[in-house]
């Protein structure tokens, strides 16, 4: 439920063959599937999917059950809005409100999943939330300031994220790599493959939130220049 009057902003890789598949999932759904239905069920799912990721060190085949709930997260967070379009139900203010304040929880919840999975450490993946965060963040006030509703980076968006969460999890089921770890004085403690994988999706993450700043603040400095300095008499 995207913020109707600003320029959306869609470049990711899935996103021509997720819009019609939307679409099409959409006009399947029954009448009593409603878009704040589809909402709350993608915020039941996110919350699934983290304690499904804490079980999992009991039984790594519990990532497998994770894996489902990000995809019926999928399924209840990018249908919702399409629902609302395609029953020209839509309710901007409202639905912008309500979807992002729930993403900036699912959020926390996929970052907090990964860490208490034992696939990556805890510290890496809130640093991961930090930068999501911090994206979601510039993302709102770029809609705010310069009606530019920027849904993906890099060609990458929630969806795509999703899928390397998931490709993630069945490649550390059938590899969990537990002899390859290095160590690491500054941390006191050793990293695996998958930590490092951690450390550098933080890294584009800060580093994206950055160079963005960087350029739009020189949009909006020429957009929006110093007034002369003028001297009271």
């Amino acid at each position: 439920m995207g913020k109707e009057t600003s320029d959306r902003i869609q470049t990711s890789l899935l996103n021509s063959a997720e819009k019609k598949l939307l679409v099409k999932l959409a006009g399947m759904q029954p009448s009593w599937v409603t878009s704040d239905f589809l909402t709350w069920l993608g915020v039941v799912a996110a919350v699934l999917y983290a304690v499904s990721c804490w079980l999992a060190q009991y039984n790594v085949n519990f990532l497998w059950l994770a894996s489902f709930f990000l995809v019926l997260n999928w399924y209840g967070d990018s249908l919702d809005g399409t629902m609302a379009r395609v029953r020209q139900t839509q309710r901007p203010k409202y639905g912008f409100f309500i979807d992002h304040s729930l993403d900036a929880l699912t959020t926390c919840l996929f970052c907090m999943g990964l860490g208490l999975a034992p696939v990556m450490r805890l510290d890496l993946s809130l640093l991961i939330m930090g930068g999501y965060l911090c994206m979601s963040i510039y993302t709102y006030l770029s809609t705010i300031i310069m009606d530019r509703f920027r849904l993906t980076y890099a060609s990458l968006g929630p969806t795509e994220a999703r899928l390397i969460i998931i490709g993630v999890f069945i490649l550390y089921i059938f590899n969990p790599w537990p002899d390859v770890s290095v160590e690491i004085p500054v941390f006191h403690a050793a990293w695996t493959v998958y930590d490092f994988v951690g450390a550098a999706v933080a890294l584009i993450l800060y580093s994206l939130y950055i160079s963005s700043m960087a350029r739009d603040l020189k949009y909006l400095a020429r957009i929006d220049p110093l007034p002369p300095f003028r001297k009271d008499k």
